[in-house]
């Protein structure tokens, strides 16, 4: 098989959590570029149709779907409306996620428990519905978590205080991991995307402020842009990975290197 057609997608669904706007997005033409059909989910449906219309001018098949993954009892019947709609789930990509920034002495427990019920719990309610409805069932799928280089290290609390964030992204990593031993005997692969900074709504506030920092510390001397994240997630998502499992790939410009 030659490295084009491991690399195509066509005729596979994808699901992207998180997937109106930035990183999911940008993933989710990607993903389509390639040849998938995909479904994204999001809170708002103004977002998620201005989405939709986004990738069907690409000439991608999209489906939006209203699900807040912060509420457990929603994302079942979330994934019975898409696996009535195209019948399967071979790719799924967790990208949904929060933060909160704050100093760790004084930081609120219900902030803390919001990330850490969206970043984990979320995570994991989605993964276990797909893998339960749609991917053990037909022994295949491809898993990816989209993590960050703060479930790696620690930051420094001059560019923004986030204990909260950077707990939930280490537990992702060591999901990730336990999955894809887990499931493997499925031929699911589970594997993460650990980004540095982007420019999205979530970094904004960050990047406005201690840009010449941000910089400074990336070899690449850039943030990431708008096609940096999809080669990555078609690697993952594709054939061309089904011996790569547990695995987190770092996309940084080199931040966590120096």
């Amino acid at each position: 098989m030659g490295v084009r057609e491991l690399l195509d997608l066509t005729g596979r669904v994808a699901l992207i959590t998180g997937g109106s706007r930035g990183l999911g997005l940008q993933i989710a033409e990607g993903l389509g570029e390639m040849g998938a059909r995909v479904a994204i989910t999001a809170r708002k449906a103004k977002e998620l149709d201005e989405a939709a219309a986004h990738l069907r001018k690409q000439g991608i098949e999209a489906l939006p779907l209203v699900c807040d993954l912060s509420d457990p009892e929603a994302i079942t019947p979330m994934v019975e409306r898409l696996l009535e709609s195209w019948g399967k789930i071979d790719i799924l990509v967790n990208n949904a996620g929060a933060t909160w920034g704050a100093p760790a002495m004084d930081h609120p427990l219900d902030a803390w428990q919001k990330v850490m019920h969206l970043n984990l719990t979320g995570t994991f309610l989605v993964t276990q519905a797909v893998a339960k409805h749609a991917m053990i069932p037909r022994r295949q799928g491809r898993i990816i978590n989209i993590a960050s280089v703060s479930g790696l290290k620690g930051k420094d609390p001059r560019l923004m205080a986030t204990i909260a964030y950077h707990t939930s992204k280490g537990g992702m990593v060591n999901m990730t991991r336990a999955l894809a031993a887990e499931w493997a005997q499925y031929q699911i692969t589970v594997n993460a995307i650990a980004p540095g900074f982007f420019p999205t709504k979530m970094t904004q506030g960050t990047l406005d402020r201690a840009i010449d920092m941000i910089l400074d510390r990336c070899p690449l001397g850039r943030v990431g842009g708008d096609e940096d994240l999809k080669g990555a997630a078609v690697l993952l998502a594709s054939d061309a990975s089904s011996y790569i499992t547990g695995q987190i790939l770092v996309v940084d410009g080199g931040q966590t290197v120096v």
